[in-house]
């Protein structure tokens, strides 16, 4: 064989390294899962805040330029996970308003353990097509709490339901809505499209 003949790799060499490529392509893609896993749930939220998206209602951060004198009944559902030793109640069951209209609820969350506790709370909107037009302007979701045993405290909500609600047809006979909030240790917070497996409703 003449010397200017490439070198080709033993076989076992070729193998070796491809074992070698495997293994880094492996912890390549294991990193990547990892960085996503810990990006998820900020990404997920902000996702939906921006579009709605799984009942979520929008950030707002201006009242409405308009009302309308279509009226519509908000009601409030609250739910405590398993895992938290906590209570929440709205101030009113439930509120009617016109669209467009500010308006502020109060809603007590108690720490009813005898130690300290973080909680943060997470929130939809049912319908879930209805949270394009919930405009949240306050809230206490997603901002961790912490309260001390027996503690207690008041956190509102200020919100509107967008005046182009009133625009979609197959709106037109809906004459109420539900915000539910769940409240959750800080650790163990959710996407809002995880909690209808919640239990232990509270407050309602």
């Amino acid at each position: 064989m003449s010397d200017d003949a490439p070198h080709l790799p033993a076989p076992d060499e070729r193998v070796a390294r491809r074992a070698r490529n495997t293994a880094l392509i492996c912890v390549g893609v294991v990193a990547g899962m990892l960085g996503l896993a810990f990006a998820s749930v900020p990404l997920y939220r902000l996702f939906c805040q921006v579009t709605g998206f799984a009942g979520t209602p929008l950030a707002g951060v201006v009242e409405s330029a308009s009302v309308s004198d279509r009226r519509i009944v908000v009601r409030f559902d609250t739910n405590v996970a398993p895992s938290i030793q906590w209570r929440i109640v709205p101030e009113t069951p439930a509120v009617e308003t016109r669209l467009g209209e500010t308006q502020t609820v109060f809603f007590e969350l108690t720490n009813m353990s005898d130690t300290p506790v973080t909680g943060v709370a997470t929130y939809n909107v049912q319908p879930d097509q209805l949270g394009a037009y919930f405009v949240k302007l306050q809230c206490f979701c997603y901002e961790e709490k912490t309260l001390g045993p027996g503690e207690s405290m008041f956190a509102p909500v200020v919100f509107y339901i967008d005046p182009s609600f009133d625009d979609e047809r197959d709106f037109k006979t809906l004459d109420s809505l539900t915000l539910s909030y769940t409240m959750f240790p800080a650790k163990d917070v959710l996407p809002s499209s995880e909690l209808a497996g919640i239990s232990g409703r509270d407050g309602l």
